[in-house]
């Protein structure tokens, strides 16, 4: 059975409504981005005292650059046909504001009560562009902004054992270091939380659409999830009785879009980035039971992965 996406949407009205809604938001965002960028650039030392920093050289060329951030963001939001991923991006820069902000609240030079009335409004904005971005991000679904990723690999076992295995999805979080939790409900049905870039994370219900012992699994999210995916693992044996080929090949709609699928590769979490990794961790777990880890990793005194003239001295 070919299993393709066919997810339950809105209908025409419902859809265009909702689009219509989050357009204007998105556009409103993006008119304000201009704007506080515009602000930032032409008058650095006003918006300084504004906030409560002082009026320095290094406080006006940082606020220059996030202007430049700001109008770059506004613009791309503006500009479609990808409002999504410039509305993550806008919401990576409202973390970078707030770190701003709450190293600012360290000093005793600044004006702590306006850097605190600071941090509410870009709180309040913060929220407002997580909103927008999750809801374009949804609906742009549509617009085609669905990828896919294949990955092969051979595990020294046989197809029942990896098969038997893989089919305990709660034991997922094992391997694929990006997965936080893995719960299942009865009737093929799960629920998965997984991180995401800048500290964020993705949640959605999938469903088992087909399951063949030793052969084949394949699945599908809901339709409220908040990221749309969908596909299938086969478990071939492979020849010359060199174990089981696993084949995994899914499709899947990035939270942001496509610009948001390149900005998660900068974080080095993006789907088939993980699951290069994932399928490797799988293969380790399946043939010596346990995720090898480099002696680098865990020890931070000298060891045997460690050249003699890096040894701290005694």
């Amino acid at each position: 059975m070919e299993i393709q996406q066919r997810w339950q949407t809105d209908s025409p009205e419902q859809t265009e409504h909702v689009n219509g809604k989050h357009e204007r938001l998105a556009n409103g965002l993006g008119w304000f981005s201009i704007g506080l960028g515009l602000a930032e650039v032409a008058a650095p030392g006003k918006v300084a005292e504004l906030i409560g920093l002082g009026d320095e050289d290094h406080t006006r060329s940082l606020l220059r650059f996030y202007g430049m951030r700001e109008i770059a963001a506004g613009m791309g939001i503006l500009m479609r046909p990808q409002p999504a991923g410039w509305l993550w991006g806008r919401v990576a820069g409202d973390m970078l504001d707030l770190a701003s902000l709450a190293t600012a609240m360290k000093s005793e030079t600044n004006d702590k009560s306006r850097v605190a009335m600071a941090t509410a409004a870009v709180l309040g904005v913060t929220a407002l562009d997580v909103m927008c971005a999750q809801q374009m991000s949804q609906y742009g679904a549509a617009q085609g902004d669905t990828s896919r990723v294949a990955k092969t690999i051979i595990i020294n076992r046989s197809p029942e054992e990896v098969y038997l295995q893989w089919r305990e999805f709660e034991n997922f979080p094992k391997f694929m270091k990006h997965l936080e939790e893995v719960r299942t409900s009865g009737e093929g049905r799960s629920h998965w939380k997984t991180k995401a870039p800048a500290g964020t994370t993705v949640e959605w219900d999938a469903e088992i659409t087909e399951d063949q012992p030793n052969s084949l699994i394949a699945w599908r999210s809901l339709a409220d999830s908040e990221i749309r995916n969908s596909g299938r693992v086969r478990f071939e044996r492979a020849t010359g009785g060199r174990g089981t080929v696993v084949t995994v090949d899914m499709e899947y709609t990035p939270p942001a879009g496509v610009a948001g699928q390149a900005i998660a590769k900068l974080f080095g979490e993006e789907p088939g980035q993980q699951l290069d990794d994932d399928l490797r961790r799988f293969k380790q777990i399946m043939e010596i039971g346990e995720v090898v880890k480099s002696d680098a990793s865990i020890h931070s005194g000298m060891h045997a992965a460690q050249p003699p003239e890096q040894a701290p001295a005694v």
